[in-house]
């Protein structure tokens, strides 16, 4: 009796108490443990912390000390670009995400931008003189005109179109999307294109066309039309006979219905055709009279290319299972499979008809790999290298304009993510390597507008050392050297030793008495987050305003003009941007950036936060006579005495209950 009434007694001093966890303790010694399988990353791909291995050194090594013969005058260079523009890099913003871009996601007024997006553009529009930014991809085949959303918000989605790969959604949007661009070129210059819907030529809807026209004006660069059509067959959007004559009609039954409309005053600023080139080439098009036809409404010619894709891994289905690993290396050297140089060949037939035809060439939609790209890959400072690789490659090869596509959470490839959900906090945004890449090449191509690109093959061509010359006003101003190795011990840091005129060349030495050198670097290939550009970085993960962060560091290389000789070291892996004169320097470093303000708060509940290394080191403080109180909304500010005193009951009985079972047990 005894016992069942402490039993009991222990019983009911559990009455008070919320819930227990009991914990089977084996003997030690009797068991053997094992480590589980690591868990899988089940969050948003954006975040995804998967990391790779850099690949090996390649065999043999390519040459760590080598020579580069420049002239320092671009009348006496063959194969220059055409000149081209630091504003070469845009984004390519799917229409579905572009409220999580540009405005605070928890409104609906276009007047509330994101502050870390006009911060991160700001960055480029200092250099470049401009940014140019597409709204529109698949999502822009289907988007409809509203006067209003049943949540009240900019952007909803509708049903999931079953046909399309990728899980694109019908979109219905009201005129805040228009009233959003507008605000926003209205604060720094901007410029915008925009999609025609083409999913119905027989119900066209134009008001993208005619609001654009009129709330953008000159800031919108053109119109297009047809999102990668060499595909609406294959997502069954069209019938499977359906070729490059029948997208150049549907075109032109567009432009007619444009003309037909007297609230469109412009049809000249048509772009396409956009092909994806996975069943048709532009020249098919081009063959079908598209240029011919419309010579009068282009207002440039546009393709859409990623070098490889990551679909069967993220939707399954048609297509076959990609290795990040193995697919890692085709990234990271000159001329490999997925490399600027091998992606862009199949395009220079087409860039030379556009030079032809007085129209500029785009590259309206790319990225690392279509459906999101790769985990490890794609957020990595090997996609940082390839982006530096390819945009100057694509300035070489006379594209005007190019485009890396930006999707939602979950893709890998984002040069920029805002968070998730309608988090607002100022420093919360992830900056994607690629970011990098867009900052660096528009500082090596400046803000003229006139610099002429020659890509160098130096090292004797060798793939992991490429580099380019940039002339500006027909001067020698930059030279940018890459390499793509990756090799702490610093045995294969390379360097080039760079002469201008003098020699055979039958030219005066030209080597100033000293360059100026900026360094993209990071600790290996694989590296996500430590980065820097001249010492400067976005930061990791959730950490970024949209403003660089740090001390700026440009480094002054002494020049030999005896030798006429100039010898730069790039690290392993790492870019450096070489400026071969003070005014090259001025035209692409900004003086200063123009930050952004708010005085808008979207986030107001549970706020407060520590400083870590505070608390870390703080002795804490005592709990008598203080008031137990809640971060909840709507709960009091102090817990009554009624709260407080049951709980300190229950657990000194609890207490006392276990004490007394121990000595009855232990007698």
């Amino acid at each position: 009796m005894a016992f069942q009434s402490l039993f009991l007694y222990f019983l009911s001093s559990l009455a008070a108490v919320r819930a227990i966890t009991v914990y089977n303790q084996q003997p030690l010694g009797q068991t053997q443990t094992s480590s589980a399988d690591g868990a899988a990353y089940t969050g948003y791909q954006a975040y995804n912390p998967a990391t790779l291995n850099a690949p090996g050194l390649p065999d043999p090594l390519p040459a760590t000390q080598f020579g580069i013969q420049l002239q320092s005058s671009a009348a006496a260079v063959t194969g220059l670009s055409i000149p081209v523009s630091g504003a070469l890099f845009g984004f390519s913003i799917e229409t579905s995400v572009i409220n999580q871009f540009f405005y605070f996601a928890v409104g609906v007024n276009s007047s509330f931008i994101q502050v870390p997006f006009l911060n991160l553009v700001s960055n480029i529009v200092q250099r470049a003189g401009r940014f140019h930014i597409r709204v529109g991809g698949n999502t822009q085949e289907t988007a409809r005109l509203v006067d209003q959303t049943a949540d009240g918000r900019m952007i909803e989605k509708q049903s999931i179109d079953p046909n399309n790969p990728t899980a694109t959604p019908v979109l219905i949007y009201t005129m805040e999307m228009f009233y959003l661009l507008a605000n926003i070129s209205s604060l720094m210059n901007v410029k915008w294109y925009l999609g025609i819907p083409l999913n119905d030529t027989s119900d066209l809807h134009l008001e993208v066309a005619q609001y654009g026209e009129q709330f953008l004006g000159d800031n919108l660069l053109g119109l297009q039309v047809g999102n990668e059509p060499d595909l609406y067959a294959r997502h069954q959007h069209r019938p499977e006979n359906y070729g490059p004559a029948d997208y150049v009609g549907e075109v032109g039954d567009v432009i007619k219905a444009m003309q037909a409309n007297g609230n469109i005053p412009n049809t000249n600023n048509i772009i396409g055709p956009s092909v994806s080139t996975a069943t048709w080439t532009p020249e098919m098009v081009f063959d079908a009279g598209f240029i011919t036809q419309y010579q009068n409404n282009l207002a440039a010619i546009s393709v859409e290319n990623y070098p490889t894709d990551n679909c069967f891994a993220i939707y399954g289905g048609n297509g076959s299972p990609h290795n990040p690993q193995d697919e890692f290396i085709n990234f990271l050297t000159h001329d490999g499979l997925y490399s600027g140089k091998h992606m862009i060949e199949k395009f220079l037939g087409a860039s030379a008809v556009a030079q032809q035809s007085q129209k500029q060439m785009l590259m309206f939609e790319t990225n690392t790999a279509s459906c999101g790209g790769f985990p490890g890959s794609s957020n990595s400072f090997g996609s940082a290298l390839w982006g530096v690789d390819y945009g100057l490659q694509l300035a070489y090869s006379n594209f005007s304009h190019a485009l890396l596509h930006c999707g939602g959470q979950d893709v890998f490839y984002n040069p920029a993510t805002p968070p998730p959900t309608g988090l607002s906090a100022f420093h919360e945004w992830t900056i994607g390597p690629l970011m990098y890449s867009i900052l660096v090449v528009s500082e090596a191509l400046g803000s003229t507008n006139n610099s002429r690109v020659i890509d160098l093959f130096t090292n004797d061509g060798n793939v992991f050392t490429p580099g380019y010359a940039i002339y500006e006003n027909d001067q020698l101003a930059r030279v940018l050297l890459i390499n793509y190795m990756t090799d702490a011990s610093g045995a294969n840091d390379y360097t080039a030793t760079i002469s201008v005129g003098g020699g055979d060349t039958g030219t005066p030495n030209a080597v100033p008495a000293q360059v100026k050198v900026k360094y993209l670097s990071a600790p290996t290939v694989a590296e996500h987050f430590n980065i820097t550009w001249a010492g400067q970085t976005f930061g990791g993960q959730f950490e970024s305003d949209g403003r660089l962060k740090g001390n700026e560091t440009i480094e002054t290389i002494n020049c030999d003009q005896g030798q006429n000789t100039c010898a730069i070291k790039v690290p392993a892996p790492g870019v450096a941007l070489v400026f071969f004169s003070d005014q090259a320097l001025q035209e692409s470093e900004p003086s200063s950036t123009a930050t952004f303000a708010t005085t808008a708060v979207t986030r107001t509940l549970n706020t407060a936060t520590i400083d870590a290394q505070v608390l870390a080191t703080s002795n804490g403080h005592s709990g008598k006579d203080r008031a137990l109180g809640s971060t909840s909304k709507g709960s009091t500010g102090a817990a009554p005495a009624s709260h407080v005193i049951p709980s300190l009951t229950a657990l000194f009985s609890l207490l006392a209950g276990v004490l007394v079972l121990f000595r009855a047990f232990t007698r």
